[in-house]
């Protein structure tokens, strides 16, 4: 079992700052705090959403350049990443005309070599084949997967292909895997383990805000670069449990 408690930021060995950075899917909730986060560290910030989304980044005026679109657009995802040392993309698998994996090959085809990509899905993406899902994921992906698709919603399979080429390709990429989110103030940065089912993760809950956090935290962790950690909320029974036996 590898687990990564972490004391404070994300960003030890191999610290570098990125300068500039992208948000696609930048709109939405987790789009949002990521923003915040990345401004309160200086970053510059351009962002990708689609037109009628681009009114609920107001707060943002005069701070963020801003690229209205489809994040799976090649176009405006070749503008948008252009100059960027790196990149956070949010990985919805709405639809069933393969969005997320149209914005996830977009993303890597056009980042400048070498930029630090980081992308956001859920628990249900495994790497190697080895997390072991509990009795709730396992119903909500056989259940709700196949009734999403021929409701025409929602595509899970089309994140595990997007989440695939990621891990095929040769770039600096790192792959967030979420737990279930709640709102609320921060607890700080979440604590994250190569495999779901791993004790530490089993409270299966994080703050969206911290998600975030870790999002952009990852851009300056080179320990995290070609790994698919899965986080939870460092405050959480399972994350405290492990925090007192690893002491």
């Amino acid at each position: 079992m590898d687990t990564h408690g972490g004391s404070g930021r994300a960003g030890a060995p191999g610290r570098k700052k990125s300068k500039k950075v992208c948000v696609v899917g930048a709109s939405g909730k987790l789009g949002r705090y990521m923003i915040r986060h990345a401004l309160d560290r200086g970053y510059e910030v351009v962002g990708v959403c689609r037109e009628q989304s681009v009114g609920k980044l107001e707060e943002f005026a005069g701070r963020i350049t801003i690229l209205p679109g489809a994040t799976n657009d090649r176009e405006v995802i070749r503008r948008a990443v252009a100059d960027c040392d790196g990149v956070l993309t949010v990985l919805v698998p709405w639809g069933i005309r393969q969005y997320s994996t149209g914005t996830a090959q977009a993303v890597l085809d056009y980042a400048p070599e070498g930029a630090r990509l980081v992308f956001s899905c859920g628990w249900h993406i495994t790497r190697d084949g080895k997390d072991v899902y509990g009795l709730k994921l396992r119903t909500i992906v056989k259940l709700f997967g196949p009734l999403a698709r021929l409701a025409r919603i929602a595509d899970l399979d089309d994140q595990v292909e997007a989440c695939r080429r990621v891990f095929a390709s040769g770039t600096r990429w790192t792959v967030v895997r979420g737990s279930d989110l709640e709102e609320g103030e921060s607890q700080g940065l979440p604590v994250w383990s190569r495999h779901v089912g791993d004790p530490i993760l089993k409270s299966n809950l994080t703050r969206r805000v911290d998600f975030a956090l870790f999002m952009v935290e990852a851009l300056v962790n080179d320990e995290l670069v070609g790994e698919a950690p899965a986080i939870v909320g460092r405050q959480t029974p399972s994350a405290r449990a492990h925090a007192r036996s690893a002491a």
